[in-house]
């Protein structure tokens, strides 16, 4: 009786198209969930992300959730994410992603999950990182550490989303340094982050975790551009 009174002055509404939610949803109305622009890259074996690291870094294998689309549900969701306040949204993302990810042989050999990390100061103001429960979820469903100690990043840069692909290279150089490098030595990395569009951060992401001795580097994110 509690909830539904709760409900009633404080109703939930789907993070993406704002509809009123029933109790037995979560954070998407059933509408959006099939609406939502699925990329199914890791089960079509597609090289999409591989394609956007080429030349620059290598990775074992590669995936987003969702495609990326301005002014869309999956826009909405991120922004609800990042900018509102609601890590739910992580969550939900994480073990939607995990169920399927621990289906398939590539990702049930990766030992560590990581996070595109924030920058100490961002993290003080926005109050957590945007990707960890994406990233926790991720790793429970695959039986794997949850480490975000081991990548640090170190320059506070400002917002990428207006800039160029050159000038976002540019400003991720020497943006990240590794800690506590035996902690991933020969085993297989996932890196999980929100969005690849360039793939600027994830490649100096990739190329610092590298510096570990006999590692291998995965990488899936909520939504690709």
């Amino acid at each position: 009786m509690l909830k539904s009174i709760v409900n009633l002055f404080f109703p939930k509404v789907c993070n993406a198209c704002n509809n009123l939610l029933n109790e037995n949803m979560d954070a998407i109305c059933l509408d959006c969930r099939h609406d939502l622009p699925l990329t199914n890259f890791h089960f079509d074996n597609s090289d999409i992300v591989k394609k956007v690291l080429y030349g620059r870094a290598e990775i074992e294998n590669g995936t987003a959730l969702f495609r990326f689309e301005k002014k869309g549900n999956v826009q909405r969701l991120i922004h609800n994410l990042k900018y509102k306040g609601d890590e739910h949204i992580g969550f939900v993302l994480g073990n939607w992603l995990g169920g399927e990810l621990k289906t398939l042989e590539n990702y049930n050999t990766i030992d560590v999950v990581i996070p595109v990390p924030l920058h100490k100061n961002k993290l003080k103001t926005r109050g957590f990182n945007q990707v960890a429960k994406f990233g926790q979820q991720i790793a429970e469903a695959l039986n794997a550490d949850y480490l975000d100690d081991v990548l640090l990043k170190v320059t506070n840069t400002k917002s990428q989303v207006n800039k160029k692909r050159l000038a976002r290279w540019n400003s991720n150089e020497e943006q990240f340094t590794l800690e506590n490098q035996t902690k991933i030595e020969n085993k297989h990395v996932l890196i999980v982050d929100d969005i690849i569009t360039t793939g600027a951060t994830l490649e100096a992401c990739v190329l610092v975790l590298n510096q570990a001795k006999n590692i291998k580097i995965s990488i899936a994110t909520m939504a690709i551009a």
